[in-house]
């Protein structure tokens, strides 16, 4: 059997979405910023999307910039907020520990450029506390942004408590919200949010295409130069096709959204509870604040590596806290700031799942995981120093 359990790397295309784009592949190809007849068809198409993105997260279609994806978003929405801070002398901003790299990455560039980051702790529950973002911050606090759902842990911030205190501050306040866009509701307006990031294929869009939502009042600084394309703030000739597959994609999911829940919250937590009876294993992050489909968990005396490699061998696509894509030993940051020691780290397992699963593929995951556990822990010398009390066990 092979079971897709990654979706929070990727999702495949919906129907919806194949089917709503494709005439924008095909014979509805025309460049939207071309003025006759012909491409203005295309220029429709993009502002419907965008007004039914708006429509879906409580904005103003103005308020919607069609992106290439989640990474570009963050960046975008970051860096406007420093250099508008720094044009007022404000130079400190306010993330997590356990942020996604496109927010993470940018904040290390910037404090290269002499702005200061506090990185706040995110506990061992995985879950922000607002009382911390309240004693972070300070006069020159130019941005806060924390991430709506952790890509890998599954855990949910206060979102709506965080952007009212940062409301209450005048501070701007950005959520990157690429894991829960589709997925869990949305009201920018209820929730104070003031920027906010999504990426397409995250919820059956193709790849390559994102939104960013920047509140009326928001100063976007471009990163991209070129053509006048979304109001002069993204150069580019629009990704048609993609962005209408985004908007149809995004609608489906959302109109779904009970539904869809209904179906994977038991799914879930079968893994859960399936899987935690492996002796010394550990459910990562609070389950009570937390998305759907993400479960992650910790096997003592393994590498994450090795079990997606068996695993994979037996037709489970899954991941991993330990970056072994990128030629790095290191376990995952995220599981690092809730806490985790380096070696129960390196043993992680991300399975996440969606809509399009069924019980007969999570039976079949509680069915090889175990088995491959114990097989590489047969073959771990970790694992046999654990068992015979040369050390000691941490779960």
């Amino acid at each position: 059997m092979f079971v897709y359990a990654d979706n929070a790397a990727t999702t495949s295309v919906s129907k919806t979405a194949l089917d709503a784009m494709m005439p924008y592949l095909t014979t509805l190809y025309g460049n939207p910023s071309s003025l006759y007849s012909f491409a203005q068809k295309a220029k429709e198409a993009l502002e419907e999307a965008r007004q039914t993105v708006a429509d879906i997260i409580g904005a103003q279609p103005k308020e919607i910039y069609f992106t290439s994806g989640g990474s570009e978003a963050d960046n975008q929405a970051i860096v406007s907020m420093a250099k508008f801070g720094a044009l007022k002398g404000k130079k400190h901003l306010i993330s997590t520990k356990f942020e996604h790299h496109a927010v993470l990455h940018t904040l290390k560039q910037l404090e290269k450029q002499g702005f200061e980051v506090t990185l706040l702790d995110v506990h061992e529950d995985g879950v922000v506390r607002l009382e911390d973002v309240e004693a972070a911050i300070r006069e020159d606090t130019a941005l806060v942004t924390v991430m709506f759902a952790n890509n890998e842990i599954g855990t949910v911030q206060p979102i709506k408590e965080i952007g009212a205190l940062c409301r209450s501050k005048g501070i701007p306040f950005h959520t990157d919200a690429v894991q829960a866009a589709g997925h869990m509701p949305i009201n920018v307006q209820e929730m104070n949010i003031d920027l906010l990031s999504m990426s397409g294929h995250k919820f059956h869009a193709p790849k390559g295409v994102g939104v960013l939502y920047a509140k009326k009042g928001m100063p976007l600084f471009n990163i991209i130069e070129g053509g006048a394309q979304e109001r002069g703030k993204r150069a580019g000739t629009e990704n048609i096709p993609g962005i209408v597959a985004l908007a149809a994609a995004l609608k489906e999911s959302v109109d779904n959204m009970e539904a869809n829940t209904a179906k994977i919250i038991p799914m879930r937590d079968k893994l859960f509870a399936e899987l935690s009876k492996i002796p010394h294993s550990k459910i990562n992050g609070s389950l009570e604040h937390h998305v759907p489909g993400t479960v992650n968990m910790c096997f003592e005396g393994i590498e994450g590596e090795s079990l997606l490699l068996l695993l994979d061998s037996k037709g489970v696509c899954a991941s991993s806290g330990s970056a072994c894509t990128s030629g790095s030993l290191d376990p995952s940051h995220v599981l690092l700031a809730i806490g985790l020691p380096h070696e129960v780290a390196h043993g992680s397992l991300r399975l996440s799942i969606g809509e399009y699963n069924t019980m007969e593929e999570i039976d079949h995951i509680i069915e090889v995981v175990p088995g491959v556990v114990e097989y590489l822990r047969s073959i771990s010398p970790v694992w046999e120093e654990l068992e015979n009390g040369k050390r000691k066990h941490l779960i």
